[in-house]
This record gives structure tokens, C-alpha cells and sequence, in this order.
């Protein structure tokens, strides 16, 4: 289980997160949902470990060990996994080779390039996702949408414990947006992982269903529910939250 306790966090010397508790059972799928400026990518980048984000107060733990002072790379190779939003791309780095060495990072193996290939390769034709991406530089010149599928397909090579997929549907298309669903939906079928979707709205939740929605709301859970809370955002939006979590 991945657990934050009575977390305090911000950037630029502003407290974001207001002393937040939310945990992540093995296996199931989250959707954390709310307004803009509520706390959502805070809460991503803090349980990764972005060192820009700084923790004031409460802890982190995974499985029962505290990991709120590791590095990003530490965290990683536990299993914690960060899609995002939008992702950078670095000009001259070749995405085969970046895959293939956070592969042999964070499993600490060393797989030939002829064995990554095929087995990358096997994965993508698994998820319906084109290998010619492979082939370019990481993110250099792709559109919003084929940069969402390299997070897919790095999540899909890395075979994260806990995969946080921050806002991976902004910017798709409706074909873009079902392929990046349903991959998301084969990955977690295959390996059993903690999927936690980050989003501002329920269409990408209508393709993958949610076991528990979070609504953050200043920095704190306000309402949580199941799947059908995510319904009522996309019917009435957030104005009624406050009303709610005072009674």
C-alpha cells in the first residue's frame, strides 16, 4: 500500500497541500479529480520526489517503509511510477536508448539490445501502439498525443507497482484518448498494478473505471466515492463540494 499521512507540501515557498491523508491499496484503480489549483500534480510530483516540491510536515510510506526523504530514483526503482503531463523532450536522446536504460536502471539487469528490442517490441504489439515511436528521439517533434504514448509505453516497459498518470488524457484526441485507455486497461489487467489517474474531467474514466475517486479540494480530500462520484463532477462540476464535506 502506498499511504501519505497528514502531508504538507508546496513550491516557491507556497503550502499547495494542506496536511493531506490519502492511501492506495495494491491492485486498484484511483482517479483523483478537482479544480484547477486544488493540488493534484503538487500531490503527484511530492510522492515522486521532485526535489522543487518541498514536504513541511507528514510522511510518505510504501508497504510500510517511510519514503519521504528519498530520491526520485530511489522511489522509482520501489515501484512508483510518474506519467507526465507534459512531457520534456530532450533533443539527440534516442527513445530505444532511454527506455532501455531506465529498464536496466530500475531492475538492475541488463538486458542485450537485441533481447530489449523484442521484448519491447512484443509489449507494444500487446497494447495496439506503433513501434515506429521507438525510433525517434524522446519526445523530440511529437505531438501531444504520441507523447502520451511514450508514458504509456514507458509504464507498459517498467512495469511499475504504482503507475500515477498525471492528466494523460489532456490534449487526445477521441482515438488517441480510447488507445491510451485501453492500453492503461491491458497494462493493469496484466501485472495487477496501482493505477491513479490524475484528471480535471471523467471522459477518460469512462474507458477505464475507477475502484475509488478522489475529489482534492485546497490541498485536502473533500469527498471520495466510486466511480458514479466522477459522474456527478461531470453532471453538476465542483461547486457543490463545500456544501458537502461541511456536512
Amino acid at each position: 500500500m502506498l499511504s501519505v499521512n497528514d502531508l504538507i507540501a508546496g513550491i516557491n515557498d507556497k503550502t499547495i497541500l494542506n496536511g493531506i491523508n490519502v492511501k492506495f491499496d495494491d491492485g486498484k484503480i484511483y482517479a483523483i479529480m478537482g479544480p484547477n489549483g486544488s493540488g493534484k500534480s503538487t500531490l503527484s510530483f511530492t510522492i515522486m520526489g521532485n526535489p522543487e516540491y518541498k514536504i513541511n510536515g507528514g510522511k510518505i510510506f510504501l508497504d510500510n517503509e517511510e519514503i519521504t526523504r528519498l530520491t526520485p530514483d530511489q522511489r522509482a526503482k520501489k515501484g512508483i511510477f510518474l506519467a507526465f503531463q507534459n512531457p520534456v523532450e530532450v533533443p539527440g536522446v534516442p527513445s530505444f536508448s532511454f527506455l532501455k536504460t531506465a529498464y536496466n536502471t530500475v531492475t538492475g539487469q541488463n538486458l542485450s539490445t537485441y533481447v530489449f528490442n523484442r521484448t519491447v517490441k512484443q509489449k507494444l504489439s500487446e497494447l495496439g501502439i506503433d513501434d515506429l515511436l521507438l525510433s525517434r528521439n524522446l519526445n523530440e517533434g511529437l505531438s501531444g498525443g504520441e507523447k502520451k504514448k511514450m508514458e504509456v509505453i514507458q509504464m507498459a516497459v517498467l512495469q511499475p507497482k504504482f503507475a500515477i498518470l498525471d492528466e494523460i488524457d489532456s490534449g487526445l484526441d477521441v482515438d488517441s484518448l480510447e488507445l491510451i485507455a485501453s492500453a492503461i486497461n491491458k497494462i493493469h489487467a496484466k501485472i495487477s498494478n496501482t493505477i491513479i489517474i490524475v484528471t480535471h474531467y471523467s471522459r477518460i474514466l469512462r474507458y477505464i473505471k475507477p475502484d475509488v475517486v478522489y475529489i482534492l479540494v485546497n490541498g485536502k480530500i473533500a469527498v471520495e466515492g466510486d466511480s458514479t462520484l466522477a459522474d456527478k463532477i461531470d453532471k453538476e462540476g465542483y461547486g457543490w463540494i463545500n456544501n458537502e464535506s461541511r456536512s
